[in-house]
């Protein structure tokens, strides 16, 4: 066989996860859900809306939010099935490695180090601005200088301009202190998750349920300003409008960028072999965390564009200055608060997910695992990757702008979901016989759904989401032929 194409067996799977150090099998349902949702609720609700709603959709972003949500439905199933079967730390790799073989499995690891690196990044961009807004309440501003990245992104001219900062001193700030919990232990960074999730909840009932007396309707007129579609093949719009910049607007093209809010679920399965019962636990923290947080995404959109004009949303803080043009400061300090909070356990999920997934590629020889894969023998964590995966996080975040940022992730989980869907239906047919804990419903159409919707998502995102991601695996590509082919325990049993 092709040494590129060659599979790995679920039970070589979860043998070299038992060898030498291990992670700790601390986590229960509800530790997996809270981080689920701890990831899930957050930039997507505090952040992302006002850029969305103001940019793309307006009032229809309801709909986006819903149509993301159905989209990720079917693939957190097909994550689910693979979770409960291969209850280790690679995530998607881990599940291409089974079904496509080595070659594949390093395009999916190399793709979700670029989705979950720029999706933190994208993250302490939102906690940056949050808490800027917070100092500000108390006049007590940051220095411009040190207050954003050196340039922005303009999407009614499609071009950058300088801000005449320097760099985000807050991303960076917070990037380190997630980084040391994130070092000290999986029970510390469960309990600080699950503090932040439950503040950040209470916030979000709250924001649903006192806003909803300020909507109004006029608001959702016209419901849809830019259409219901925003559909484009490789750059070209081909259903719907599109900015002066190329970028394609409506309803789908905001939910190819929402589609970020959602990423979330899948990070869930990245902590498998940190789960005490995987087989059961995991396919009830994915599924659950996914539906609970898109209900809350469509309640909190259609109160914020009754709220607010859609062209007049702060797309830095869009909650927090709804409340404030209303002329309750009070309420301004809680949502803030609560913004950061949620915020703060995103970036937690996201920065404790990465490393893990570096963790697996390394146990396969395709990165360094003296380095990689390295255990701390007190702390049960891989400490290393922790650390190189905060330095990045701290200087991504720090010079490059939200806008940016937030679509080049996008394209890098449709990637993913695309090909666990695909591994779904490989499977069944290839190893019927393997121990399926849990079985994503409604085979082959859950599978297939998942793949046609993410595509379509995909094909609705900006040409330059697909030049960046062609270019990322063009350097993967490189790394693999120049390092990974010939260190592969796989292909060399011997190393």
């Amino acid at each position: 066989m092709n040494p590129l194409f060659k599979k790995k067996s679920v039970e070589k799977i979860i043998a070299d996860s038992e060898k030498g150090e291990r992670l700790q099998r601390v986590l229960g349902p509800l530790a997996l859900t809270l981080f689920g949702i701890g990831c899930i609720v957050g930039t997507g609700i505090f952040v992302l809306t006002g850029i969305a709603a103001h940019d793309k959709t307006g009032p229809s972003l309801i709909l986006s939010f819903a149509f993301s949500g159905f989209a990720c439905i079917l693939a957190a199933f097909c994550y689910a099935e693979f979770a409960s079967m291969v209850p280790v730390a690679g995530s998607a790799y881990t599940y291409g490695y089974a079904t496509l073989g080595e070659l594949f499995a390093w395009i999916i690891g190399w793709d979700l180090i670029l989705e979950y690196t720029i999706a933190a990044a994208s993250v302490a961009h939102g906690w940056s601005h949050y808490v800027q807004n917070l100092l500000g309440t108390f006049g007590v501003p940051l220095p411009h200088v040190l207050s954003s990245a050196p340039f922005d992104f303009d999407p009614a001219t499609g071009h950058f301009a300088a801000t005449g900062a320097y760099f985000d001193l807050l991303c960076v700030v917070v990037v380190i202190l997630i980084t040391a919990i994130l070092v000290k232990g999986i029970k510390e960074s469960a309990r600080v998750n699950a503090v932040m999730v439950f503040i950040k909840i209470a916030v979000v009932i709250f924001v649903i349920t006192i806003g909803a007396f300020f909507v109004m309707p006029g608001n959702w007129t016209p419901f849809a300003p830019y259409g219901y579609t925003g559909l484009s093949l490789f750059g070209k719009t081909v259903l719907g409008q599109s900015a002066a910049g190329g970028q394609p607007l409506g309803m789908l093209a905001g939910a190819a960028m929402m589609f970020f809010a959602y990423i979330g679920f899948d990070s869930v399965s990245t902590q498998a072999e940190e789960a005490k019962r995987p087989q059961r636990d995991m396919p009830i923290a994915i599924i659950s965390s996914l539906v609970i947080c898109t209900l809350l995404y469509i309640a909190v959109s259609a109160v914020l564009t009754g709220m607010v004009p859609y062209n007049e949303i702060n797309i830095d803080a869009p909650i927090a200055d709804a409340f404030s043009r209303i002329g309750m400061p009070w309420v301004y300090f809680i949502v803030t608060a609560g913004g950061i909070a949620g915020i703060t356990s995103v970036l937690l999920v996201l920065m404790l997910s990465q490393p893990r997934i570096l963790l697996a590629i390394s146990r396969d020889g395709l990165l360094p695992e003296s380095f990689f894969g390295a255990i701390h023998p007190r702390f049960h964590t891989p400490w290393k990757a922790t650390i190189l995966t905060g330095c990045v996080v701290a200087v991504i975040s720090g010079l490059i702008p939200l806008r940016v940022l937030a679509e080049l992730v996008n394209i890098g989980t449709l990637l993913a979901f695309v090909i666990v869907c695909t591994g779904v239906l490989i499977m069944r047919k290839t190893d019927p016989n393997v121990k399926r804990p849990f079985k994503a419903p409604f085979f082959p159409f859950v599978p297939l759904g998942g793949i046609f919707f993410c595509l379509l998502l995909m094909f609705s995102l900006p040409s330059e989401n697909w030049l960046r991601l062609l270019i990322w695996l063009v350097i993967g590509l490189a790394v693999y032929f120049f390092y990974g082919r010939h260190h592969s325990k796989l292909s060399s049993p011997e190393l």
